[in-house]
């Protein structure tokens, strides 16, 4: 009788890795959550990376504006800057946040690879980005002009992805 007992955390482990595995199984690694999609975008108090009072996200965020969390410390989020910059050129406004970084490194960061952003907001904590659903960065929400976030990139922005996110703005930019 002995003998078994000694066997119950291997047979317990056995259970537990067959179910972690059927799960494994069935999960999509590339799955991205969005759940904020369709609702209102949190209504956050940032300061802006030029210094300044406090700015409430939701009086600067205009229809089929996109808001892009980004951080100087993040690889990818260099990758999406020409598409930030290109965007930018054609009239579509962004609104930055800096996310979880320290603000002369962001001010470094847009010196160096140029700055797409309408505005600049820091999220030093990440309260914000945590109420938007940012799981990493960088992430881009396009919002609605009712303030609704549409649709949601939570990866570089290409040009593709720039495209596919603007058509469901319907059309404005």
């Amino acid at each position: 009788m002995k003998r078994w007992i000694a066997f119950l955390p291997l047979a317990a482990l056995l259970v537990l890795g067959g179910l972690f595995a059927a799960y494994g199984l069935r999960h999509d690694p590339r799955y991205i959550p969005n759940a904020r999609v369709g609702q209102a975008m949190p209504d956050a108090v940032l300061p802006p990376l030029s210094g300044g009072a406090p700015v409430r996200l939701s009086s600067v965020v205009q229809p089929a504006t996109l808001v892009n969390f980004y951080a100087s410390w993040c690889a990818p989020c260099i990758q999406e800057e020409p598409t930030l910059m290109a965007l930018k050129a054609e009239g579509v406004r962004i609104v930055g946040v800096a996310w979880k970084d320290d603000p002369q490194k962001t001010r470094a960061h847009l010196a160096q690879h140029g700055d797409p952003y309408a505005l600049t907001l820091v999220d030093r904590d990440g309260r914000t980005g945590v109420d938007f659903g940012v799981s990493g960065v960088p992430e881009t929400y396009l919002i609605g002009a009712d303030g609704k976030i549409l649709a949601k990139v939570a990866e570089p922005l290409t040009a593709d992805s720039a495209e596919q996110l603007l058509e469901r703005s319907g059309g404005k930019r």
